[in-house]
């Protein structure tokens, strides 16, 4: 990993989740001397959820997701680094078709209970002799812990991101800890890069996938870094069933509830981690926005504003540049209203009601923009939708990382 993010925080202490058992290896994708390919092997009546990427110039791999995801079970999950297998064709294809066979040989199992996911540059065919080996190889391997499973599947990550909650289902413990990694080319329209999480709950696959499509709309559909959404995002939950408890089915079921509040909450902690290790990122902005004409409406609004280079580049510099927000909502493409917009910086209100605050004292506003989290408020004045985003500032970081990405 490369210098540490100034906004990065300890990984968290995670349980091991029964009928989950992760192990890492070295395929080689890249000249790097690291663990580049990640095996999770799931116990049978394991269930999965997912959601994959809008863009249309998608991976092998997420159409793989996408195909296996409508039959509800996992047997195991494979992560490649280094290596996207985007935009590769036929060639793509049969490397994932490769990987897919092996895993469910070597398991006994049904091909559509493997799930497969690469991320790195784009472009350039999977190599399958080294996917190959790299299985091998991590059949073989001793299981790990997910800290390393983190370590794993970065790519210009510069700390490990993990997350995990609990919650007490017909009165049993039930736990689940997640992992993801991501840093650019972050502007889900589903989900982030690659995120994993693993939970030992009985839980129906539908019940789940509504759960986490639902805890996605509030925690990845709500970040961006660079505005660019990645051919290859992909974010799928396992549930193995090992707590033992009634299998849930639907909110009517006791700790129903409990069990949705806890997997937002893990869902939310992981976007707010890659936003924090967005590349060159020295500022974590959280954007709200009230008044608006709906709650899709509000986010959109929120993302124009966590995604305008200009807005970016003024916190990076410390500038509260409060006209570089009016210009955002002005062209989200969502109802608003010149006359009824108030624009907050941290607790100050800057502007209101369509103009500047009269006298306003602009020291507090210079000594919020110098801390390493950042707040503003939007409220648009006319309804009642509202939403939060989340992004990080624009800095010359960003373009070095990007402009030597494949040397």
């Amino acid at each position: 990993m490369s210098t540490i993010s100034p906004l990065s925080v300890p990984f968290p202490i995670m349980p091991d989740i029964a009928g989950a058992t992760p192990r890492v290896a070295r395929a080689g994708y890249k000249d790097w001397d690291r663990s580049d390919l990640t095996y999770v092997v799931l116990d049978e009546g394991t269930t999965v959820a997912g959601v994959t990427t809008q863009n249309l110039c998608c991976s092998a791999e997420v159409e793989l997701c996408r195909a296996h995801l409508p039959h509800g079970r996992a047997r195991a999950l494979v992560v490649n680094a280094g290596n996207s297998n985007a935009f590769t064709g036929q060639r793509g294809k049969d490397a994932v078709d490769a990987i897919t066979a092996q895993v469910a040989a070597q398991l006994n199992c049904e091909e559509t209970e493997i799930f497969v996911s690469s991320t790195g540059v784009i472009g350039v065919p999977l190599p399958v002799d080294k996917a190959q080996a790299g299985l091998r190889a991590a059949f073989d391997a001793a299981p790990c812990s997910w800290e390393d499973v983190t370590h794993g599947i970065g790519t210009t990550d510069t700390f490990a991101k993990g997350a995990t909650a609990s919650a007490i289902i017909d009165g049993r413990k039930v736990h689940i800890v997640g992992v993801i990694k991501g840093s650019g080319m972050i502007a889900p329209d589903m989900a982030t890069m690659l995120g994993y999480i693993f939970t030992d709950t009985a839980i129906d696959p539908a019940f789940l996938q509504h759960l986490l499509s639902g805890a996605n709309q509030s925690s990845f559909s709500c970040i961006t870094v660079d505005s660019d959404t990645s051919t290859s995002d992909t974010v799928l939950a396992f549930a193995t069933g090992k707590a033992g408890n009634a299998r849930l089915t639907s909110f009517d079921d006791v700790g129903a509830d409990a069990f949705a509040a806890a997997l937002s909450d893990v869902c939310r902690q992981l976007a707010h981690l890659v936003v924090r290790d967005g590349e060159g990122a020295q500022k974590f902005i959280e954007i709200q926005v009230s008044g608006a004409a709906s709650d899709e409406s509000a986010r959109r609004v929120g993302l124009a504003i966590a995604n305008s280079p200009l807005v970016k580049t003024a916190i990076a510099g410390e500038d509260a540049n409060w006209g570089r927000v009016v210009m955002a909502v002005g062209k989200a493409g969502e109802p608003a209203n010149r006359d009824t917009l108030s624009i907050r910086f941290g607790s100050t209100l800057v502007a209101h009601n369509g103009l500047a605050v009269a006298d306003y004292d602009e020291a507090p506003v210079a000594r919020h923009l110098q801390q390493k989290e950042i707040e503003i408020g939007v409220d648009l004045g006319f309804g009642s939708g509202n939403a939060t985003v989340w992004t990080c500032d624009l800095t010359q970081g960003y373009i070095s990382i990007n402009a030597d990405y494949r040397s």
